[in-house]
């Protein structure tokens, strides 16, 4: 039975490792908004976990651990998620007429939209495909309005990446909001 240790850990002691947190983060993810969710993630474990920091321990050290974790944890989820994401998309291309018009530009955004993080599709679909105002996606999420403008933002620019990748580009369907051009 472990025995937790009574930390005299404070919220100002981790906001304190912040930079080195996020230099680290940035060095592993090689993306600033990935980096920035590893270290809000980080920062959230740390404090439902600063119970168990030893106060002989290396503060830094700790939290860089802490950082690392949420990292290959990313990474494994991320994985796991494409492969459900591929899953997800050949099934949906089960129910379309082989013969259909515009059957590879549907398998293209239904690949597209799949492959978006979890976070990012869920605030895309609740306000692209259900029709709920930024306020309700805000309150089903249970996250602040500024997050969910910032995620559908994020989901946006991605499939406007996407589809800016991809050899053929389409005028049947565009990626609205943003800085989307006619």
């Amino acid at each position: 039975m472990r025995i937790p240790f009574m930390s005299n850990l404070r919220p100002a002691d981790i906001l304190h490792e912040l930079s080195a947190m996020w230099r680290y983060a940035r060095s592993l993810t090689r993306n600033e908004q990935a980096a920035d969710d590893v270290v809000q993630d980080a920062v959230i474990k740390a404090l439902e976990k600063r119970a168990s920091f030893r106060p002989d321990g290396s503060r830094r050290g700790w939290l860089l651990a802490i950082v690392h974790n949420s990292f290959v944890s990313s990474k494994r989820r991320e994985i796991a998620e494409s492969k459900r994401d591929a899953r997800f998309a050949d099934m949906m291309m089960d129910h379309l007429e082989p013969d259909q018009e515009y059957a590879e530009c549907l398998r293209d955004v239904a690949r597209a939209f799949a492959a978006l993080p979890d976070h990012q599709r869920a605030v895309l679909h609740l306000i692209a495909v259900e029709g709920q105002s930024y306020q309700e996606a805000a309150a089903i999420l249970d996250v602040p309005i500024g997050t969910v403008m910032s995620r559908l933002s994020r989901a946006r620019a991605t499939l406007r990446d996407m589809q800016s990748e991809t050899d053929k580009p389409s005028r049947e369907f565009k990626i609205i909001g943003g800085r989307d051009v006619d």
